[in-house]
C-alpha cells in the first residue's frame, strides 16, 4: 500500500509539474487539449494530479510541448 501511495505522489508531481510549465509559459489547458487531441478535462485532471498521465497522453503532451520526454520526470524540473 505505501508503494502504491508514493506512485501516486509521483504522477501527482508530474502532473503539476506540466501545469507549472503551462503556467510559466502562458499556455492554455485548451491549447494543449486541441494540440493533443487529449480532453481537456483529462488535461485538467492531470495537471491537478488527481488522474495518472498514460504513457501515451505523456508523449502527445511532450511532443505537443515541445519538450525532451524526461523534462517532467526529473527532480529539476519543480
Amino acid at each position: 500500500m505505501c508503494t502504491e501511495r508514493r506512485r501516486m505522489e509521483e504522477y501527482a508531481k508530474i502532473g503539476m509539474r506540466i501545469r507549472d510549465y503551462l503556467h510559466d509559459k502562458g499556455i492554455k489547458q485548451k491549447f494543449l487539449s486541441d494540440k493533443t487531441g487529449i480532453s481537456q478535462d483529462t488535461i485538467s485532471a492531470i495537471c491537478r494530479g488527481v488522474r495518472k498521465v498514460q504513457c501515451l497522453e505523456y508523449h502527445k503532451i511532450c511532443k505537443a510541448l515541445d519538450v525532451p520526454y524526461d523534462y517532467f520526470i526529473q527532480e529539476g524540473s519543480e
